[in-house]
């Protein structure tokens, strides 16, 4: 089956949008028809050399889409489902899925090195085999992925936005409500107001927080955050210090969420100067990979008992969080609309990626249309 997709074929190019050949499904895989795709920073971490993945590779990782023909050994998915894409697969045998961290999931270990779980390709252009990203690949007209890597939801969710529930919501949700552990009246303070830090604070907001400081430099992000309820903003971290410091009488921030496009190790210590004692600070957004070091007072982290807490996918488990967090949408509780700034083509996906360097999306989309 020929089909059409956005191909990084060497880190610091621009995407290429180009025919491929597609094989059909094998054991436990299904072949998806793209509905739209969210554009996510991680993908431009892997176009930028800031991240490892084997190339050639389709990117993509946020997508919801419908099912077009199975494989053979699928058992609860059927031509017609509509489906989410999970950015981290989840086998559900693994010692992480069976104890409830199927966002730790043994298959990860797959995530960027192209080939199918069960091994081989099923994309080919210019005569080479292409892989997809996180398994998925998503900026495509259609893919085929193994069973692990999709959650089916209710037919009533609209593409657009239930894309979105495949990274960008759970990471930010689940970085607020599952691993700062957020409680009702405390004080919590997001920084980067991106596809992520839009969720971070919406899941602060459900947790019950008090106060929700959203700090990004460009205003209309922190002006969408209020939207979806932040209940302060701030410029920046160091703007943000006496802020916090005011609406908390001292005491600081009882969770901080630091969700900013590109993590870099002298941010750590103003990061977690926001944060109170006791306080949970979680570190959400990606650094490079060549950036193994960062600035941290050691004495006044332990003496203050600060915790300093990494998370992928917000501790979510895709299964049973997705259609959780469809059905706060469908409740109204959720807001999804808000987060989509505009949508795109497939041919557009440069420019979509050169408004989100910009600051001009929370999240770009890029819709298919068939």
């Amino acid at each position: 089956m020929k089909s059409k997709a956005a191909i990084l074929w060497e880190t610091g190019r621009p995407w290429s949008v180009e025919e491929i050949e597609l094989d059909p499904p094998q054991q436990n895989e299904v072949l998806v028809r793209i509905e739209a795709a969210g554009m996510c920073h991680s993908d431009d971490h892997v176009r930028a050399g800031d991240g490892y993945a084997a190339l050639p590779t389709i990117g993509g990782h946020e997508g919801a889409g419908v099912i077009e023909q199975v494989g053979p050994g699928i058992e609860h998915l059927a031509v017609g489902d509509h489906v989410v894409f999970s950015f981290l697969p989840a086998c559900g045998r693994c010692r992480w899925c069976a104890s409830g961290r199927s966002n730790l999931c043994d298959y990860g270990q797959f995530l960027m090195e192209g080939s199918m779980i069960s091994g081989g390709y099923r994309a080919h252009a210019r005569g080479k085999d292409v892989g997809t990203l996180s398994l998925v690949g998503t900026f495509s007209e259609r893919t085929v992925v193994h069973e692990t890597s999709i959650v089916k939801i209710d037919q009533d969710i609209p593409f657009e936005v239930a894309c979105l529930l495949g990274c960008g919501v759970p990471t930010g949700w689940g970085s607020s409500v599952n691993i700062g552990k957020v409680q009702p009246g405390e004080t919590v303070v997001v920084v980067g107001i991106g596809g992520i830090g839009a969720n971070a604070v919406q899941g602060a907001r459900l947790a019950g927080a008090q106060n929700i400081v959203a700090v990004d430099p460009v205003a209309f992000k922190t002006d969408q955050a209020k939207i979806l309820g932040a209940t302060h903003t701030a410029a920046s971290m160091e703007e943000a210090m006496g802020l916090v410091q005011d609406i908390t009488r001292g005491v600081m921030a009882d969770v901080g969420v630091n969700t900013i496009g590109v993590v870099e190790g002298w941010m750590i210590q103003p990061f977690l100067d926001l944060v109170s004692k006791g306080g949970r600070a979680v570190l959400t957004g990606m650094a490079r990979n060549v950036d193994d070091k960062a600035t941290l007072g050691l004495q006044m982290f332990s003496l203050f008992e600060k915790s300093l807490l990494g998370t992928v996918y917000g501790g979510c488990n895709p299964r049973a969080d997705i259609p959780r967090l469809a059905d706060l949408y469908r409740t109204g509780k959720l807001q999804l609309d808000e987060l989509v700034t505009r949508t795109y083509s497939l041919d557009q996906i440069n420019e979509g990626y050169a408004d989100m360097l910009a600051g001009k999306n929370i999240r770009g989309v890029i819709v298919n249309q068939f």
